[in-house]
């Protein structure tokens, strides 16, 4: 069994890669940190994890950490990864970063969008962690960038589109709605029950969210120049699950069965990206507790306009599951293992 620990098991994140890890058949979790709950067992913070697992909530430094684990998943805040993440990988540790410290190329982007990076040297040697896209890359890495749960509802959906030409760039629109838990477990107002229930809401209008441009810098690899699109984010009243409606004007007239054999081309024989039949479209409730990103479309032919609507639990495959998929292709195991689990339902 590979040793492996959860930096920051706190949050929503931390508590689903162990709910998964628990079941996984090849990691073994070892160690999992928390400022906040040191000395308290993890299922008691969790109760969900109850006979699950047996650890208890630590906070250790980092000569005791890498003699517990061989592989880490930092499920930290931004900021906090970049300086703890390149202490792990000095002591030749495989990382698995679900922060935005590593995500965006360009050191001078993330510092407009965050703040000042303090560990540059390491964001060359990041693999942006979407298996669909960079799944050789992630064999041989070292460090994985886990996407954020935004860009990859939205990459995932537009990727055939933008990579074969067959829309225009400039005309993107990404309309997205999460669920709750994508504000994270802290205490804030703004996602109390008493503010969400009953209640839908855009935030971060005017291209102001965070995401916008790791969607882009994304989108731009597979389209080879630049790409910039309207993304705006909104609030649902439900626990977890985003999903996205992108729409883009089409280069010339196709028909939706040409569209779908390049749909099928990227996709079919990826485990976790579900092409549904044309005429059916995608729901956050389909995908609930999964790894799967669900993705339909159609073409709407008075405006000449491709619509993709795409799903995913934003804690699973938009965190935590993607965390865990990078990591067994990084150890050279089955990328499947531990994320083969049917959806909840209802």
């Amino acid at each position: 069994m590979l040793r492996v620990a959860i930096i920051g098991a706190s949050g929503y994140t931390g508590v689903e890669l162990a709910r998964i890890l628990c079941n996984h058949p090849e990691f073994e979790l070892t160690a999992a940190t928390s400022r906040q709950y040191a000395g308290k067992a993890l299922s008691t913070v969790f109760p969900n994890l109850l006979k699950k697992t047996d650890l208890t909530c630590e906070n250790l430094s980092i000569d005791k950490l890498c003699r517990r684990a061989d592989l880490f998943f930092a499920a930290v805040p931004h900021k906090t990864a970049m300086d703890l993440v390149p202490q792990l990988l000095k002591e030749g540790k495989k990382v698995v970063d679900l922060s935005a410290d590593f995500r965006l190329r360009d050191v001078a982007v993330y510092e407009e969008w965050y703040q000042e990076h303090s560990s540059p040297d390491f964001i060359g040697e990041a693999v942006y962690g979407l298996p669909e896209l960079y799944r050789e890359q992630i064999k041989e890495a070292r460090l994985i960038a886990n996407p954020g749960c935004y860009p990859t509802s939205i990459v995932l959906g537009l990727a055939p589109l933008v990579k074969n030409g067959l829309i225009d760039p400039t005309s993107i629109i990404a309309d997205s709605k999460s669920g709750t838990t994508g504000a994270g477990r802290a205490a804030s107002v703004g996602t109390l029950f008493c503010e969400v229930h009953d209640g839908f809401k855009a935030y971060k209008v005017g291209g102001t969210h965070r995401h916008l441009p790791e969607i882009e810098q994304e989108l731009s690899v597979l389209n080879q120049k630049d790409i910039t699109i309207s993304f705006t984010p909104h609030l649902l009243p439900i626990a977890r699950g985003i999903l996205s409606t992108c729409y883009a004007n089409l280069n010339h007239d196709v028909s939706e069965q040409e569209i779908r054999k390049l749909f099928i081309e990227m996709y079919n024989n990826e485990p976790f990206v579900r092409l549904l039949p044309l005429g059916s479209f995608p729901a956050t409730q389909h995908v609930r507790g999964s790894n799967f990103c669900d993705i339909g479309f159609t073409i709407d032919a008075r405006a000449k306009r491709i619509i993709v609507v795409s799903a995913i639990d934003n804690i699973v495959k938009g965190a935590a599951g993607q965390a865990i998929h990078n990591m067994n292709l990084m150890c050279g195991i089955e990328e499947t293992a531990g994320l083969e689990g049917a959806p909840f339902f209802p």
